[in-house]
C-alpha cells in the first residue's frame, strides 16, 4: 500500500539479520523504498520505539509496509507483530533467521503440501556430483601416469638427501568429517613434529630439508595427492583438507567452518588462487570456501585449475 508512489517501510529488529535486510532494502530507493526506521526495546540510532508502540509508529510516521527481521528466539514477538500489523492494513513480510544457521543457498521442497527449507541444497549433487568424480578420477590417473618418471626422480632425492621414508602420510578431514590419509613427499626432517605438535610451518621453517625446500616452493611435495583424488579421498579442486586437532579447535570458534565439509576437500581451492593460502585469515578463507560450494561448476573448476598451474601454488603449510 504505497501513498504518493512512496513505500515507508518499518523494520523490527536492530540485529545482523536487520542491519542486512536494510542494506539491502536502500539498493531499491529508486523504486519509491523508503527506510523510515526500526522497532526494538533498546532505545538506539534509527529506532522510533518498542515492539508495544506498532501502531502509534505507523500512524505518526506513515509506515506502509512491516518488515519483520528478528532471530528465531523471538518467535512469540514476530507472533505478536503480526496480529497487530493485520489489524492496520499495511504490507507485512517475514525475513527468515536462515542467515545465523547457515550461509549456503537453501532449497524448496514440499511434502504433501508442507513447504520444507532444504539449507544443505548445493549446486554439487546428482549427476554433476557423478560427472566431478569422473573428471577427477580421469585427470587424476592421468597426471599420475605422466609424472611417474618425474616422482621416481623426487624419491630419490628425499631418499638419499635425508634419513627418513620418501612419504609422508597424514592424517586429514575429508568430505561429512570422515578422516582419509592424506600422501604427500616428506619435506622436513623425520619426526618434526615430535615437540611442536600440529602447527602451521612458518616462514624459513628449520625442519624443512634442502630439497624439501625446493619440493615446497614448486608445490611438488603435493602432487602424490594425485592418488588420493584417484582413490576418491579428495577431488582436484575442492577446500584444502585440515588435520583433526586443527578442526576441532577451529570448529568451536569459527562459525560456518565445517560447512567446508559438505563436499570433497581438493587439491586446491577457491580460497588458495586468491592467496589464502596457510597462515592467512580463516574467516575469508572460510568466506571462498562457502562461496565455492554454493557455485560450484565445471567452468569454476577449470579456471581454478587453470589459475593454480599457473601460478605453480596448489597448498596451505601446516606441516
Amino acid at each position: 500500500m504505497k501513498k504518493n508512489g512512496v513505500s515507508r517501510v518499518l523494520i523490527a529488529g536492530t540485529g545482523d539479520l536487520a542491519q542486512t535486510t536494510a542494506q539491502n532494502l536502500k539498493k531499491y530507493a529508486h523504486f519509491g523504498i523508503e527506510i523510515a526506521g526500526f522497532l526494538h526495546p533498546e532505545k538506539t540510532e534509527g529506532v522510533l520505539g518498542d515492539y508495544g508502540d506498532l501502531e502509534t509508529i505507523v500512524k505518526d510516521h506513515d509506515i506502509t509496509d512491516l518488515v519483520i527481521a528478528l532471530p528465531s528466539s523471538e518467535y512469540k514477538t514476530t507472533l505478536n507483530l503480526i496480529k497487530t500489523a493485520n489489524n492496520l492494513l499495511i504490507e507485512i513480510r517475514l525475513v527468515p533467521d536462515i542467515l545465523q544457521i547457515t550461509s549456503l543457498k537453501a532449497g524448496m521442497e514440499h511434502i504433501e503440501g508442507l513447504p520444507i527449507i532444504n539449507l544443505g541444497d548445493i549446486p554439487l549433487q546428482g549427476w554433476q556430483l557423478v560427472f566431478k568424480r569422473a573428471f577427477d578420477f580421469f585427470f587424476s590417473l592421468l597426471g599420475l601416469i605422466v609424472l611417474t618418471p618425474l616422482f621416481l626422480v623426487v624419491a630419490l632425492l628425499v631418499k638419499l638427501t635425508s634419513r627418513g621414508p620418501v612419504f609422508y602420510i597424514q592424517t586429514r578431514i575429508g568430505m561429512d568429517g570422515k578422516h582419509f590419509r592424506m600422501i604427500k613427499f616428506r619435506t622436513m626432517v623425520k619426526d618434526a613434529e615430535k615437540e611442536t605438535g600440529a602447527i602451521w610451518s612458518p616462514p624459513n621453517d628449520e625442519r624443512v630439508t634442502r630439497v624439501g625446500r625446493l619440493l615446497r616452493k614448486l608445490s611438488i611435495d603435493e602432487w602424490p595427492q594425485l592418488i588420493n583424488v584417484l582413490i576418491g579421498d579428495m577431488s582436484l579442486v575442492g577446500p584444502r583438507p585440515e588435520r583433526p586437532e586443527l578442526v576441532e579447535k577451529f570448529k568451536e570458534s569459527i562459525p560456518r567452518y565445517m560447512l567446508r565439509h559438505s563436499v570433497k576437500t581438493g587439491m586446491t581451492g577457491w580460497a588458495q588462487v586468491h592467496g589464502f593460502r596457510g597462515n592467512t585469515p580463516l574467516d575469508k578463507r572460510i568466506e571462498f570456501d562457502i562461496y565455492y560450494i554454493q557455485n560450484w561448476s565445471l567452468r569454476l573448476d577449470l579456471q581454478i585449475i587453470f589459475r593454480t598451474l599457473l601460478k605453480g601454488q596448489f597448498i596451505d603449510r601446516s606441516n
